[in-house]
């Protein structure tokens, strides 16, 4: 009950439910943080995603100071410069002779807002030829955190297509099934247990290998969102089957069906709305997969290809261990990688037990 007792709305009791997970709640905030730092990327990164210079190949972090002369200033920057050492390896030296400040909303590199709108306002620049690496550089000097925001366009939104595609598919196969049973059902979980059957990352190989490779950029991440889909709906299809086969037996689709009401209509209208709450769980525990999925096609050179970013080809340079010793700051993509995997799991769990049937019990009674 609420505070002016009047009873609780479903979306009410799931929230209250959900609220009380701190974890979560954090968790769901750096999934939002996540997605704006996506949208953003062309405002907050200071690079283009192909901004390269040779001349800073693994070039540390750039710290920023505040203080110069004992007093306290505005943020700025010392350009680097690097020498050779004995086992010819490049080690990196601050230059402290002059000062670079940071430009805030000022214009930077001629870009697109989304890729639509032209735009060119930074929220930082710095004046050449000094740069800038707040997460250091790799080994072609481009910015690792301006990589990282566009990255997160390709490797989020991946997995939010992917998975909204193969649970449309999940969600009208499955309720077909369960519906009308017999040999259309039969049929439909052969094909199901087909595609499960088969390992899901040998299944991905083989599908992106049928892909030609003369493709562009977006073709390649159109076909990426294409394979993880198909590989996605057969465990959702079984799973909302089941829930179907209970769902066609109550008093309001027996009313519907006695008032001559379509059976597709009757699918989508009376029978699927009452998955949504195992789905709205299911979506937000599939996504990290997608996110790996995605991130292991393009480590091994079967995705998303340079110069463009993702998270996953960004770790292609950290395969060796000596490139890691080296410049452990390339590992910065598995970082990320790692929070939004591990945060949609946890607002996973959370929705699947917020929405659970019996927590809404316990919450009414």
């Amino acid at each position: 009950m609420t505070k002016n007792n009047l009873p609780m709305t479903e979306m009410q009791m799931v929230g209250s439910q959900f609220s009380r997970n701190r974890f979560a709640v954090v968790c769901l905030w750096i999934i939002a943080g996540l997605y704006a730092m996506a949208f953003f990327a062309d405002i907050l990164a200071p690079y283009s995603f192909k901004d390269e210079s040779r001349g800073h190949s693994y070039c540390p972090p750039t710290a920023i100071h505040l203080m110069r002369g004992g007093k306290l200033t505005r943020p700025f920057i010392y350009s680097t410069t690097f020498v050779f050492d004995d086992f010819h390896q490049r080690v990196y030296k601050v230059d402290e002779t002059k000062a670079y400040p940071l430009k805030f909303f000022s214009q930077g590199n001629s870009d697109r807002f989304l890729g639509i709108v032209p735009w060119g306002m930074k929220l930082f620049t710095v004046e050449a030829p000094a740069r800038i690496y707040l997460m250091g550089a790799d080994s072609r000097g481009r910015d690792i955190f301006s990589r990282i925001l566009y990255g997160a366009r390709v490797s989020l939104t991946i997995g939010l297509l992917g998975v909204c595609i193969s649970f449309g598919i999940g969600l009208i196969v499955g309720g077909i099934s369960g519906y009308f049973g017999g040999k259309v059902d039969s049929v439909l979980m052969r094909l199901s247990e087909m595609v499960m059957m088969v390992p899901g990352f040998y299944l991905l190989l083989a599908l992106r290998a049928a892909v030609p490779d003369n493709l562009t950029s977006l073709q390649v991440y159109f076909a990426v969102v294409i394979i993880l889909s198909f590989i996605g709906w057969a465990g959702l299809a079984r799973v909302i089957r089941g829930m179907c086969l209970s769902l066609r037996e109550r008093d309001y689709v027996l009313a519907a069906k006695t008032m001559g009401v379509s059976d597709m209509r009757i699918i989508m209208t009376h029978i699927l709305p009452h998955t949504v709450s195992y789905s709205i769980a299911a979506v937000m525990l599939s996504i990290p997969g997608y996110i790996l999925g995605e991130s292991a096609l393009s480590l091994i050179g079967l995705g998303i290809q340079d110069p463009y970013a993702s998270w996953g080809n960004m770790l292609s340079d950290a395969m060796g261990i000596v490139r890691i010793g080296f410049a452990p700051w390339i590992l910065w993509p598995a970082v990320f990688i790692f929070l939004a995997i591990m945060s949609f799991n946890v607002v996973g769990d959370a929705l699947r037990d917020a929405l659970d049937p019996m927590m809404k019990s316990e919450e009414t009674a």
